[in-house]
């Protein structure tokens, strides 16, 4: 696991200049790799690399080459199956100086081009640089697990693991996209390609770019795909549950045991929900040495859940390590996490896991694996339950009784149970019988979340307003149509919402911000595959959700485990910040602040702060909305405002320090024309 940077000038004249900028880059992220730091430049391409040092400790360091020195490789991620594709590359002749998954995907680039990312089981974002032919390729794994952003301006191509690291390089500075901004507080996060800054764009998941010349191209090499069901796909499959469960537990031992691959300890997460348990159950009986466990535990009754991690730690017998998390620190974290977030969020989620990653690393810890992924590939969120109920009632929508089921969902919100027909019809009802709709399914979803806008100002009111009414949501397969609604649904929230923020501000961000890799089984790219093939009601059979998951837990678990509910990770929002409110909360919500901000309405923003000051409880809207307008000034004050802080510019002068010690590389080749 790494940071990677790169400039490409548009003439032959890389030199000290971009060097110096690489350094002020790479000690910006330099929490992504603080083991060693390497660079390479020619007269057009300076890349750089901020080591995390996993695989082949002593000998990883980066940038690599190939034998001739032509292609040069900055790896962030792993592949997995590097082992298993190393003989037929040596067998082709290629021959290898390291021990490292970063000089195999060098040579099976060499070997087969765009091609290889076909062939490699992983989680990366990489850049290829081909000194010969002054060609960069750049591509990110297939469901977007490791961020990659770029940018060009003034004549340079410039890339890099996180923004950051781009502002530090000349010319390049951020400005809040008021389009992109109603995106995040619609669907949680920038849709996919985009960034919350102007001029700053991301390599979409299952992409790659090639840059020659002044000419970038990106192209998608993958995406998700479900049968057709107009071809009755695998129909010998709608009767074979035992089989199927064979099959997938195969793939899912295949793809943990391959990420095991280390050589330094790895631990696992444990939510003490089904996904994680079993993965720590998985790994547990594939380790040499006693497995540790990593788990949040909260304060608030209403948001933990300690007492099922301790359970499924003692089941397996693990080394189980917890982090109590009070209100009073995810308020005092917010703004660090925001600073690796880089964009506004919806949630304060993030801070618990900012604070667990500290945790792992406190103990020694780089990797750790997960349960993510699982409710995406099988169906396991509430949302989907959602679209089916609202399928059934749109089939009778004068009735007054199927509202009702809506009661059965959502047992995290308080007070859903007792609320009355009218109010579950009013709220659910909106758009029902427009089942033909592709985004019927998260049309309550996005319509709630949009309740926010009011806090806009008038500027960014009129800019989304004007990008909505010439902009789909988002870019469909063309056989999307002809998926079950079921498909449909998932296909939306994995690129809209999983690869966007659970897999980036939850997920990447939160971990390598304290130097933690995190892997997750589930998302093996054979395992989610095998996954969308599969029959609707072997994921969600009536409204029990993630079916083959739960068949698979009662092989491994108790009923207590296997059976419990699915409760989604939240964490509190305005109880965590107003007692009291944060100092650095008031300051940015003040008047003056979100004036000078212009994002905002004064007066709309301090209604909100006055409930949050009077000890009101807040909704689950006015949740969201604080939520986004507070990390929306803290993306603007130090990303904007005051990009780099003071003790960020500290960072950069130390990190000039450490590039005169032994862990640096240095620069590892100046060709001479």
């Amino acid at each position: 696991m790494c940071g990677i940077a790169g400039i490409i000038t548009s003439e032959e004249t890389a030199g000290q200049r971009e060097l110096d900028q690489m350094r002020r880059g790479l000690a910006l992220i330099r929490h992504r790799g603080p083991d060693q730091s390497g660079m390479y430049q020619d007269r057009v391409a300076t890349l750089g690399s901020a080591r995390l040092s996993i695989i082949d400790i002593a000998g990883g360091q980066q940038p690599i080459s190939n034998e001739r020195g032509t292609l040069w490789i900055v790896l962030n991620g792993e592949i997995f199956n590097y082992i298993e594709l190393r003989p037929d590359l040596e067998r082709r002749g290629h021959r290898f100086t390291t021990n490292t998954d970063t000089e195999v995907l060098l040579h099976l680039y060499e070997e087969y081009g765009a091609d290889s990312l076909n062939r490699v089981n992983g989680q990366f974002a990489f850049a290829v640089w081909d000194s010969a032919e002054r060609r960069l390729f750049l591509a990110r794994d297939r469901l977007g697990i490791r961020p990659l952003f770029y940018s060009q301006i003034n004549g340079a191509f410039l890339f890099a693991s996180e923004i950051k690291a781009l502002l530090a390089f000349t010319g390049v500075s951020a400005g809040i996209d008021p389009v992109v901004l109603n995106q995040v507080f619609t669907y949680w996060a920038p849709l996919p390609g985009g960034t919350i800054f102007t001029g700053i764009r991301e390599i979409p998941p299952g992409h790659y770019l090639t840059l020659h010349g002044h000419e970038a191209s990106v192209r998608r090499y993958w995406d998700l795909s479900f049968p057709d069901l107009r071809e009755n796909s695998s129909p010998n499959k709608q009767h074979c549950a035992d089989e199927c469960l064979d099959e997938f537990k195969q793939l899912l031992v295949d793809a943990t045991r391959n990420q095991l691959r280390s050589d330094v300890p790895v631990g696992v997460y444990l939510s003490g929900g089904l996904d994680s348990s079993i993965i720590a159950r998985l790994a547990a009986e594939r380790m040499g040495t006693r497995l540790n466990t990593f788990s949040i535990a909260f304060d608030d009754p209403a948001f933990d859940e300690s007492s099922f991690q301790i359970r499924v730690a003692s089941l397996l017998g693990t080394r189980h390590e917890s982090i109590r998390v009070t209100h009073a620190d995810i308020a005092n974290v917010f703004p660090e996490v925001i600073w690796h977030t880089e964009t506004p969020i919806m949630r304060t989620a993030p801070a618990p896991m900012y604070l667990l990653s500290k945790l792992v690393h406190n103990c020694g810890y780089k990797v750790v694996l997960t349960g993510e992924g699982a409710d995406e590939v099988l169906a396991g969120y509430d949302l989907f339950k959602e679209t089916a109920i609202r399928r059934f009632w749109a089939r009778n929508p004068e009735s007054t009784l199927r509202p009702l089921l809506f009661r059965r969902l959502y047992g995290d919100i308080s007070g859903l149970a007792n609320v009355s027909s009218a109010f579950l019809a009013a709220f659910y009802g909106e758009a029902l019988t427009a089942t033909d709709s592709p985004h019927y399914s998260h049309v309550p979803r996005w319509r709630n979340n949009a309740r926010t806008r009011r806090f806009f100002s008038p500027d960014v009111k009129r800019a989304a307003e004007a990008q909505a009414d010439t902009d789909l949501p988002l870019q469909l397969p063309a056989q999307f149509g002809n998926w079950a609604p079921l498909s449909r649904a998932q296909y939306i929230e994995i690129a809209t919402f999983f690869s966007q923020y659970l897999l980036s501000a939850q997920g990447d961000r939160m971990g390598m911000a304290h130097s933690i890799e995190s892997r997750l089984p589930f998302l093996d790219h054979r395992v989610v595959e095998y996954c969308n093939g599969l029959p609707p009601a072997l994921k969600l059979r009536g409204l029990t959700d993630k079916y083959l998951l739960r068949r698979l837990g009662e092989q491994l678990f108790p009923r207590d485990v296997f059976g419990r509910p699915k409760r989604p990770f939240r964490a509190p929002v305005h109880r965590s910040l107003s007692t009291p409110v944060p100092d650095y909360a008031a300051e940015l919500l003040s008047p003056d602040r979100i004036r000078a901000t212009g994002l905002f309405n004064p007066s709309a923003v301090a209604a909100l702060v006055r409930k949050l000051a009077a000890g009101f409880a807040l909704g689950e809207t006015d949740d969201m909305a604080l939520a986004g307008i507070l990390s929306t000034q803290l993306v603007h004050d130090r990303f904007v405002a005051h990009f780099p802080a003071p003790q960020r510019s500290a960072e950069m002068e130390n990190m000039k320090f450490c590039c005169g010690s032994p862990a640096y590389a240095g620069v590892l080749s100046i060709p001479q024309a």
